[in-house]
């Protein structure tokens, strides 16, 4: 992964950024912002594809307005050897919006999406009936403090120029 960041450049970041920014803009508005022509910014946009970097467009979604205002983050101890079949029955719990295999206090995270609390404890109670899962302690989310995020993090690097590219004034 860390070859990955390499690949990127500045005008790879002001590109994610327009795009994360203005995810419904097409090939001549991305390269009215960015200061390239609409050919580079479809060639970028097709590399990163390809490289795995973007791996999709997809509306940002609010929970709370779609009607699952209640959301908890569980922690899971399971059985060793287990993580398939704990993958498997997570899968399964459409409450589960992710979970992640982790080091330290418990072995996997999770975090969940529930219309009410009912169905919160509705949703914990499928979780604990995993064979595999040994343990469980879940927290409910009072608020979120930082939004999920990426172009913080890619622009913390600094990242050369590209070169044979105009920039915009």
């Amino acid at each position: 992964m860390a070859r990955l960041a390499n690949v990127l450049d500045a005008l790879d970041l002001r590109l994610l950024r327009a795009v994360t920014e203005r995810p419904r803009a097409g090939f001549l508005e991305l390269a009215r912002l960015t200061g390239v022509s609409r050919v580079t910014v479809q060639a970028r946009l097709e590399r990163l594809e390809r490289s795995g970097v973007v791996t999709g467009y997809r509306p940002d979604i609010d929970l709370a307005g779609a009607g699952y205002p209640v959301r908890a983050l569980a922690t899971l101890e399971i059985s060793q050897g287990a993580l398939a079949e704990v993958a498997a029955g997570l899968s399964a719990i459409p409450q589960v919006l992710e979970a992640c295999a982790t080091t330290g206090t418990g072995d996997v995270h999770c975090q969940l999406a529930a219309s009410s609390h009912q169905e919160l404890q509705e949703t914990l109670l499928r979780i604990d009936r995993i064979p595999a899962v040994t343990r469980s302690i879940s927290v409910i989310v009072l608020s979120q403090v930082v939004a999920p995020r990426v172009l913080p993090l890619l622009e913390a690097t600094p990242r050369p120029e590209p070169s044979r590219t105009r920039t915009s004034s």
